[in-house]
């Protein structure tokens, strides 16, 4: 008799016509319904941690802002209590300067930058819309030197809308490039404010930061 309630304990001794007309129950099932009677709940199962769904976070971000005359270059470090700017700056062509050479400097400086500070991922700011067909060729041709190189150092690339970029770190899609640029000398802590190329590739690398550790709806197309 347990708590009102009487358990028959026999268990089957055979086969056939021998076998006891008692409800048989296993010594385990016995257990668990004692536990039962006396309040003691069950051991919860093991459960497996889903993954997280987000994108992978990175350590140094690259970020490019692709220009003929005046390419952008931004590399941050993520720490804590702020995000660290490692180097930046702008890689100008003179006008006077064939195009050639141009998409050259481009390359060596950002390889430079690579072997020097060694990022992990790249972030490449989108193509906005030209009207001039020539301009968007030129366009095209620095962002394809500046793509090589950093495809050459085996670095994944993800590209950012200029919109999304200026939601991100300023919080309004089109913010003028000084609102930019003064965000993001406040969210790295600069003691001066940087060019304009340079805070906008430092800040395609901010949004690219933020959107690496927190889940995504639409996330960065990767190139």
């Amino acid at each position: 008799m347990l708590g009102g309630i009487h358990i028959s304990s026999s268990l089957p001794t055979g086969c056939g016509s021998g076998q006891s007309q008692g409800v048989g129950i296993t010594p385990k099932q016995f257990a668990e319904l004692t536990n039962r009677v006396r309040g003691v709940k069950r051991p919860a199962a093991d459960t497996v941690k889903a993954p997280p769904s987000g994108p992978a976070a990175h350590s140094i971000l690259l970020g490019v802002d692709p220009s003929l005359r005046g390419t952008g270059y931004g590399v941050i470090q993520m720490a804590k209590p702020h995000p660290i700017a490692l180097a930046y700056g702008t890689i100008h062509c003179p006008a006077g300067w064939a195009r050639s050479r141009c998409l050259l400097l481009i390359s060596q400086t950002l390889r430079e930058v690579i072997r020097k500070h060694s990022p992990d991922v790249c972030a490449v700011e989108g193509l906005f819309f030209a009207q001039n067909l020539q301009t968007a060729l030129i366009m095209g041709e620095a962002r394809g030197a500046a793509l090589a190189v950093v495809a050459e150092a085996g670095l994944e690339i993800y590209e950012h809308a200029p919109r999304r970029v200026k939601q991100a770190v300023v919080g309004y899609g089109a913010a003028q490039k000084m609102a930019v640029a003064k965000m993001v000398q406040r969210m790295l802590r600069l003691s001066e404010l940087p060019a304009a190329d340079a805070a906008d590739a430092l800040a395609v690398a901010l949004t690219h930061a933020q959107e690496s550790t927190r889940f995504s709806l639409s996330p960065a197309k990767k190139v």
